[in-house]
């Protein structure tokens, strides 16, 4: 039997997903996506198949998975809201793999994050561990490729930060902002996802940036490119996460998490492997500065409403 052109995307009408399916239709693979909300426009023009979730209905998901070689899994989410616990991604995502393995797919490419675990008290991180388990444990070749904080045009956190630096006169950096953190472009973890998805063996690759930068370096770097006037002050993290929540309060949304400030502060988002992505931050910033955080990106209109 010929190998299968057809591959799997969740989430490709989103950020990370759009990515990677822009990558397979660039090679000639089919593309199909699972998504959480199929009737959205499609950025692909009729070319990627939409069907839903479906984690309640596991034989109709594992129907949308029928003749794919390949899923590519995007899926999960930055916080708990509207009954949609990490906790309960977890379980989404378990029924994914199981109809994954039901539906005859042999590889899943899944994104995770860098320094997961099982052990963390930080719901994010445990959720990613426990899921990297999971799939290692399944019955599918896979390859779980680990990004840090993901960069691009349509990304949510740094397009804040950068909103934040134009917008405010001043801006709160938690601590004292010597924890690092290693950006990496979509366009990489893209890249790096779909050529693990063309390998037979079992992978971890840490999808990580040439650049490490400590956090105050970063909003230092972005100030300087935007002509910001912001005065940068530096706060106890709970009064910055008390303040992100006012602004969030605000624009109804959720500005900024628990677990993303205390993994950023852990040094979770650095890599000690060999960088794997190409683009340069700092390049790609100079370059694109003029279109970034000249208004609020919302997590709850993007991915509820």
């Amino acid at each position: 039997m010929a190998a299968s052109n057809l591959d799997v995307v969740t989430g490709a009408f989103g950020y990370t997903g759009k990515y990677i399916a822009e990558r397979l239709l660039s090679m000639g693979r089919k593309v199909r996506t699972i998504t959480g909300h199929p009737d959205r426009p499609d950025p692909f023009g009729g070319r990627v198949e939409a069907f839903p979730f479906n984690f309640d209905n596991p034989s109709k998901l594992v129907e949308s998975l029928k003749d794919a070689a390949t899923l590519y899994n995007t899926y999960w989410i930055r916080f708990d809201h509207e009954g949609i616990t990490f906790d309960k991604a977890v379980e989404n995502t378990k029924i994914l793999i199981k109809a994954a393995e039901d539906a005859g797919i042999k590889r899943i490419v899944h994104i995770s994050i860098t320094n997961p675990s099982e052990d963390s008290y930080l719901p994010y991180f445990r959720g990613k561990g426990i899921l990297e388990k999971a799939i290692i444990n399944s019955r599918l070749s896979y390859a779980i490729i680990r990004p840090t904080v993901t960069f691009g045009l349509e990304d949510i956190l740094i397009n804040n930060i950068v909103w934040l630096l134009r917008k405010f006169p001043v801006f709160a950096i938690p601590g004292t902002g010597e924890y690092k953190l290693q950006p990496v472009f979509a366009g990489d973890v893209a890249d790096i996802a779909v050529n693990a998805g063309q390998k037979d063996s079992n992978l971890i690759i840490d999808a990580v940036g040439p650049e490490i930068y400590t956090f105050e370096e970063l909003v230092k770097l972005i100030a300087k490119n935007i002509h910001s006037k912001a005065r940068i002050v530096y706060a106890p993290r709970r009064m910055a996460l008390s303040i992100s929540k006012i602004i969030g309060y605000v624009e109804n949304d959720v500005l900024l998490t628990r677990d993303e400030i205390e993994g950023l502060m852990a040094n979770l988002l650095i890599s000690d492997k060999p960088a794997t992505g190409k683009i340069r931050f700092s390049d790609w910033f100079s370059e694109n500065a003029d279109k970034i955080g000249t208004r609020y990106s919302s997590e709850l209109k993007r991915h509820y409403r």
